[in-house]
């Protein structure tokens, strides 16, 4: 009578091996994508803090600040990790730079009031933001956490 045979044969077990190594090679490039979207969601975090200010100084003040002096800005020592600036214009356009995240992933994003179907104007004061709209600059729009694809 023949021994019955127990164990995986060589054959079997470089199988196993191929499958595992094609499924890392797929896997890996999507997850590096993953974790860049997850630090650039720091970058409209930034961006979000200027969007209760302007909101609030587009329906209560009597005119707007410059660019640059809406009071949420922030460069060098006073930004963080990911985020290298986030700079707002006249009109409360809010421009955030990332850095430190990777290639495709550094660069500028855009947070945009809009009053209506329009963007927000100097003349707009006294009005409601009903929206804002986030874009992206320099960083490409498949890092872009989901709340910044619409």
């Amino acid at each position: 009578m023949s021994k019955m045979q127990k164990g995986f044969t060589l054959i079997e077990l470089m199988i196993v091996v191929a499958i595992i190594g094609i499924l890392a090679a797929i896997a890996l490039p999507a997850y590096q994508d993953y974790t860049k979207r997850a630090k650039l969601s720091e970058a409209i975090l930034a961006a979000s803090a200027c969007r209760t200010t302007i909101t609030e100084i587009y329906q209560s003040a009597s005119s707007l600040p410059v660019a640059g002096a809406w009071g949420c800005e922030s460069s060098g020592a006073s930004a963080s990790k990911y985020v290298a600036s986030v700079v707002t214009d006249a009109v409360g356009k809010v421009t955030v730079t990332s850095q430190a995240i990777g290639t495709g992933a550094d660069g500028t994003i855009f947070l945009t009031p809009y009053v209506g179907a329009t963007a927000a104007a100097a003349t707009d004061i006294g009005k409601a933001i009903t929206e804002w709209k986030c874009g992206p600059g320099t960083v490409q729009a498949k890092f872009l956490p989901g709340s910044c694809r619409g």
